[in-house]
């Protein structure tokens, strides 16, 4: 603990420097300065605890705590779908975000700030912790970085008559915007400017921009300026009203089918009794569960229509944008034991159950089978790469390409769309090729993500991390990620006739989308609608 002479010695009169010792109003959180010259503050609390009847509920404030509060150790993740019930790294109480900064950073620095949203399929926080000082390094220490958590699974997306009536929808995409509120209203003690916000985000993380940038319809409440998305995803969008089996379903296994209140009787589970009967359900008509049950539910305010129809007509907010993917989006999803058309189309079908049979028959005449994309794994299914492919561009790339597309055509000039295709020999020995999000070692840099990085990050890739960090922190500092671009990549041009940015591990250079993908993205854009997403 530290002594009041020490305290007092933070707050003197005259210090102008970001102090480590933070005054948040609510609560004093003390951060560490680093020897390489970032500050970091750890498991900053910026909602209540979700507990008790706060669970399937909005965020509400944080609670005022007395006291300094030492901010040097992560909070704990939230809790995931399915999960270990005896998991101590979950917990429901998981609102926390991290700061980092540089330390020479003061409260009139304004400097640029990346609110970054993790991904995990709306079902866990699968880029939990990581690191933002590789970014402030890269950008010269020139700006601010923040991460977080935010509810998934049953506590963040359950959805039903009852939730409608007794909790709220959405409780997920509302911790991602109490913790941008947040941002708005305490960045600038961090060295941070609130007028200055680029969004990032992967996968799911990705997906929830869209949701932002749509969110009442494309109203803007000033709480981001420009968005970096990777691996975007257009998912099934269901209505309470067709989420209720999913809701019937965990009463049934809670044994709260005979509670006078089933919502009020599954409050009442501990964490671990909920996350023990926390799995994933088939949907109606699918042959097995989806790999992920829960997400964003239409609720005519926050998520006001598909994502697709949305985006076509117009009703999002303009802002300056990063969309992009990897090769292959649907290796790492794909069971690489599929072995028939028959398998192919039941997890395609599990995954979005509103295709048609005639759908699927055109998927499949769109997508024969193929081993020539990349060394077969082995024993792998020989239609692994057909549904892979499938899925890969259902699911991510084409929904990426039609934003760009329509941005443009909305006269945004600043959107920019990316292909990555930097190959990790053993990743594609294994048959992944380049996989969903594995841009995010690159653009963090390998030493500062939570999980393992692909080794050749550290080796024969590793000219690819400044490449993409210079595109990214020149895009968070300008909100065009050329005017600081790392010495001898590529300038990368605005979409414009289907050009995006090509990186490779031998160089970046602009592309010109294949007419194939383009054929193909145009059928899959046309049932956009009526598959829900």
């Amino acid at each position: 603990m530290f002594s009041s002479l020490t305290i007092c010695a933070f707050l003197v009169a005259g210090v102008i420097a970001v102090d480590p010792l933070v005054n948040v109003d609510y609560a004093q959180y003390l951060g560490t300065a680093r020897p390489g010259g970032v500050t970091d503050w750890l498991g900053i609390r910026y909602a209540a605890p979700p507990l008790g009847d706060l669970r399937f509920a909005a965020p509400q404030d944080p609670l005022v705590v007395d006291g300094v509060q030492i901010a040097d150790k992560h909070g704990l993740i939230c809790v995931s779908t399915p999960g270990d019930p005896n998991d101590t790294a979950t917990s429901e109480d998981c609102l926390f975000l991290d700061v980092y900064a540089p330390s020479s950073a003061t409260p009139a620095s304004k400097l640029p700030v990346y609110f970054f949203i993790q991904g995990g399929g709306f079902s866990t926080n699968s880029n939990a912790n990581y690191n933002g000082t590789g970014l402030i390094d890269a950008s010269g220490m020139g700006i601010v970085v923040v991460n977080f958590n935010y509810r998934v699974g049953p506590y963040g997306f359950l959805a039903s008559q009852e939730v409608v009536e007794g909790g709220s929808l959405n409780n997920g995409l509302w911790d991602q915007r109490k913790a941008m509120e947040w941002v708005q209203k305490y960045i600038t003690q961090f060295g941070g400017d609130p007028g200055h916000v680029v969004m990032g985000g992967d996968s799911a993380g990705a997906a929830s921009i869209t949701y932002h940038l749509t969110a009442y319809g494309g109203r803007d409440d000033g709480l981001f300026h420009a968005v970096a998305a990777e691996s975007q995803t257009f998912s099934t969008l269901l209505t309470p009203e067709l989420s209720q089996y999913q809701y019937n379903n965990l009463v049934l296994r809670a044994g709260c089918a005979g509670a006078p209140s089933s919502l009020a009787c599954l409050r009442n589970l501990s964490t671990a009794e909920l996350q023990s009967i926390n799995i994933n359900t088939a949907s109606p008509g699918a042959q097995y569960a989806p790999l992920y049950m829960y997400g964003p539910t239409l609720d005519d305010a926050l998520v006001p229509d598909f994502t697709y129809r949305l985006f076509a007509e117009g009703k999002f907010i303009r802002v300056p944008a990063i969309f992009g993917d990897d090769t292959n989006e649907g290796t790492i999803f794909v069971y690489n034991t599929t072995n028939s058309i028959g398998d192919s189309d039941a997890f395609i079908q599990a995954q979005f159950p509103y295709l048609t049979v005639q759908q699927l028959a055109t998927i499949n005449s769109m997508y024969p089978e193929t081993n020539d994309s990349f060394p077969a794994a082995p024993n792998a299914g020989k239609y692994w790469r057909q549904a892979s492919n499938a899925y890969g561009e259902l699911r991510y790339i084409c929904p990426g390409i039609f934003i760009s597309e329509t941005l443009v055509a909305a006269g945004i000039s600043g959107s920019w769309n990316y292909h990555y295709n930097v190959e990790d020999p053993t990743q594609v020995a294994e048959g992944y090729g380049v996989p969903h999000t594995v841009e995010v070692n690159a653009i963090w840099g390998p030493q500062y993500v939570s999980g393992t990085p692909p080794a050749s990050y550290l080796t024969t890739n590793a000219q690819v991390v400044p490449v993409m960090q210079g595109y990214w922190t020149s895009f968070i500092r300008s909100f065009n990620p050329n005017p600081y671009r790392y010495p001898g990549s590529a300038e990368w041009e605005t979409w414009g006739a289907y050009q995006r940015l090509l990186v490779q591990g031998n160089g970046t250079a602009m592309e010109t989308v294949p007419q194939d993908q383009q054929a193909r993205c145009a059928y899959l854009l046309s049932i956009g609608v009526e598959i829900r997403q």
